[in-house]
Formats: C-alpha cells, sequence, structure tokens
C-alpha cells in the first residue's frame, strides 16, 4: 500500500469538508483504504497507498518555501494579485506550479488551517502521522486548526495513547463520517462500520480532546428505515456529543453502486417533504448534548437549520414545521428555487423578482407538486 521511493512532486487530492474551503490540503494517503459504501461517488476504480513521510515532508516544505516569498512580496497589502501570481508561475518549473499555487490561495485566505487527505489519513501509523504534524507545526507556527477525515473503524483501532500523541502534535479536529446510527442502514450500504464501533470511536475522539465533527446523511435508510435511520442516528449522537453534527442530504448520481439499487428499485430514495420529516424526527430526539449543527451544502434542502444544541433546537424544528406547512404549490417552487441556488432560506419565497423567475420555470418546464421530486433528481446531479 506504501508507493514507491520515488517522489513525484507536491499532490493534493480531490475532496474535502466544505469546513475546510480556505485551508492548505496536504496529502498524506491516496483514496479510501474502504471504499465500499454504496452511496459514495469518490474513489471509486481508485487504488489505496500511503505517501512516505519524507515525500509529505518534501511537500511542506515546497509549500513554506513559496509562501515565505509571497509574505516578501506581498508586502503590507498581505494579498498578490492573480495577475501578478500568473507572472511569477511563468518563471516555476511546471512540475511546481500546482504547489505554487496552492501555497498562493492559502496566503490570500490567510494561512490559518491545514486540512490533511484524503478519506482516511489516520490509517497510517500513529508515530508517521505526529511526525508530519509536527513537523507542519515547525514550518508554520502560526496555525490555529490542522484537520482531517478518518473513519470509525480505523479510530477504534488506535491505542488511546497514541491518539493522544496525535492531538498532542497538532491535531484539532476529526471529521467522521457516521452516516447513520441504524446498523440495519450502516449494513445496507455497506458502510463497514457498526453503530456501537462509531460511538466507541467518537468518545475516543472526544475524550483526546480533539474536536469532532460528525456526518450525517439524511435520506439514506430510503423510504423503509426512514424512522429508524433518524431515531437511531440521534441516539447515537447523544451517547458521544460530538462538537459538529454536519448534514449531508442523500443524492443518488449514476455512478455509485445505489443508484443500481434504485433504478431496480430495491432502493426507494424519500421525497424531499419524506426528508424534511425524517430530519424533523432526528432533532427532536437529539438530547443532552451540546453540539453544534450545519447544513453547509448545496444539497441540503433547508440551509437555515442550524443552531447550537439545546438552546436553537426549537428555531430549527420550526424551520422544518414552517416547509411542513407550505401549501404545495409553494412548496413545489421553494424546492425548485433552492436547487437552483435562488433560494437560501424559507423567506425567499417572499423576495418577488427572485420568486418570478422559479415560477416562470416551473411553468415552461411543466413542474408541479406531483413531478416536482423527479425534476430535483435531475438538478441535484450538478452538485454532486
Amino acid at each position: 500500500m506504501t508507493e514507491n521511493n520515488q517522489y513525484h512532486g507536491f499532490e493534493q487530492g480531490p475532496i474535502r469538508p466544505p469546513s475546510e474551503a480556505y485551508s492548505l490540503l496536504i496529502r498524506v494517503t491516496r483514496n479510501c483504504p474502504w471504499n465500499r459504501c454504496t452511496f459514495c461517488p469518490v474513489y471509486k476504480g481508485s487504488h489505496f497507498s500511503i505517501r512516505k513521510v519524507e515525500h509529505v515532508k518534501k511537500d511542506i516544505d515546497l509549500i513554506h518555501r513559496y509562501v515565505e516569498a509571497l509574505q516578501q512580496m506581498g508586502g503590507e497589502s498581505g494579498h498578490i494579485s492573480r495577475i501578478d501570481a500568473n507572472k511569477i508561475a511563468e518563471n516555476i518549473k511546471p512540475v511546481d506550479r500546482q504547489a505554487f499555487f496552492a501555497a498562493l490561495n492559502w496566503f490570500n485566505n490567510g494561512m490559518s488551517s491545514i486540512f490533511i487527505q484524503d478519506a482516511n489519513s489516520l490509517f497510517i501509523k500513529s508515530f508517521d502521522m505526529a511526525k508530519i504534524l509536527l513537523h507542519l507545526k515547525k514550518r508554520f507556527p502560526w496555525l490555529k486548526r490542522i484537520t482531517s477525515y478518518a473513519r470509525s473503524h480505523t479510530i477504534a483501532r488506535i491505542k488511546e495513547d497514541d491518539l493522544n500523541a496525535i492531538k498532542d502534535a497538532g491535531l484539532n479536529r476529526i471529521h467522521t463520517g457516521l452516516e447513520s446510527g441504524s446498523d440495519l442502514v450502516l449494513k445496507m450500504v455497506n458502510k463497514g462500520a457498526t453503530k456501537e464501533t462509531h460511538i466507541k470511536a467518537g468518545i475516543k475522539v472526544k475524550n483526546a480532546g480533539i474536536e469532532l465533527s460528525e456526518y450525517i446523511m439524511p435520506g439514506l435508510g430510503g423510504r423503509r428505515y426512514s424512522d429508524i435511520h433518524a431515531l437511531e442516528t440521534a441516539d447515537a449522537l447523544n451517547r458521544i456529543n460530538p462538537d459538529f453534527i454536519r448534514i449531508r442530504s442523500l443524492a443518488i448520481p449514476g455512478n455509485i453502486p445505489l443508484f443500481d439499487d434504485y433504478k431496480a428499485g430495491r432502493f426507494e430514495k424519500c421525497s424531499d417533504l419524506m426528508t424534511a420529516n425524517e430530519i424533523l424526527m432526528f432533532i427532536e430526539n437529539l438530547e443532552g448534548i451540546t453540539s453544534i449543527i450545519k447544513s453547509d451544502h448545496i444539497l441540503n434542502l433547508l440551509e437555515e437549520v442550524e443552531g447550537a444544541m439545546p438552546e436553537d433546537k426549537e428555531h430549527m424544528l420550526s424551520v422544518i414545521r414552517s416547509f411542513l406547512a407550505m401549501n404545495p404549490e409553494r412548496r413545489c417552487l421553494y424546492q425548485v428555487g433552492r436547487r437552483l441556488g435562488l433560494f437560501h432560506c424559507l423567506g425567499d419565497v417572499n423576495n418577488g423578482r427572485r420568486m418570478a423567475k422559479v415560477e416562470k420555470i416551473c411553468h415552461e418546464l411543466g413542474i408541479t407538486p406531483e413531478n416536482v421530486d423527479e425534476t430535483i433528481d435531475e438538478l441535484t446531479q450538478r452538485f454532486i
């Protein structure tokens, strides 16, 4: 699984959490060691491998060199224009240009955080991760946050002392895909983890003093398991009490294994209305936690369902109930407006100009409350 001895230059992987949009991406592993989840479109057909620590350090050193140069050129403004950057890039070897533009993007966005890639970076040996983290802190001592994805199955197998050492070396936050707390759903989508594994891993991260961001996927249980998906997921998170709960509603593009089940009728996808009811049930059953709920993805119908538990619980529930209480025609317009990026909150339906655009589109395309979910399926493909 480890790459050969040759260094092929600076690398960055294909994904990172939306909350890491301004982070520098440092690739430690390639792809995902599990890569069997039926709902995931990433890494399919790709092999997992671990990059050598020396090669990761070379990436870090290269970024450090460009950051130092940018700091000298940026002067008092602390900003480099794209025009000036392109002129500089002309004098850089082609093999190093990706590193330069990564450094430039990070420089222009404040250089406060780093995200370690790819899908399960904690899979590597703990002392190797500590070496990389310490090198990052050495090169960029001003860092406020270093973050990584990690699978629950991997975290559960890491010794507590090793996880504490990783935290002491500089890892501040871990993003984990819980997706569901239901063993029925987890088995159905081949997640490779059980509810108890998720809970064990989550508690271990919290005990190590590392921030924990758990992702849940409304709709993943389909129509058959919608209720148990909501209830068991709430129960798991009540036992973990993560720092963040991030909502990522299910989408089914044509390039994932779940699509075959969907087209064959073995998986019945929830409508937007059903998914909203599922999220309502989920939040209603969150108790005794202090997590912050985030809905920071375009796939989510209700972006406003955000807040801190428990103080914002009723606000979040009221948003969902307001959507459910809309008459079918108005609800249809909101659904389409949201998927087109014209609406960001329920109040946007009162914006005459935006609403007129949505009404025109629905009229021209023949979108009605009866066929809106089919149209939504097509519109969401471009956001995946």
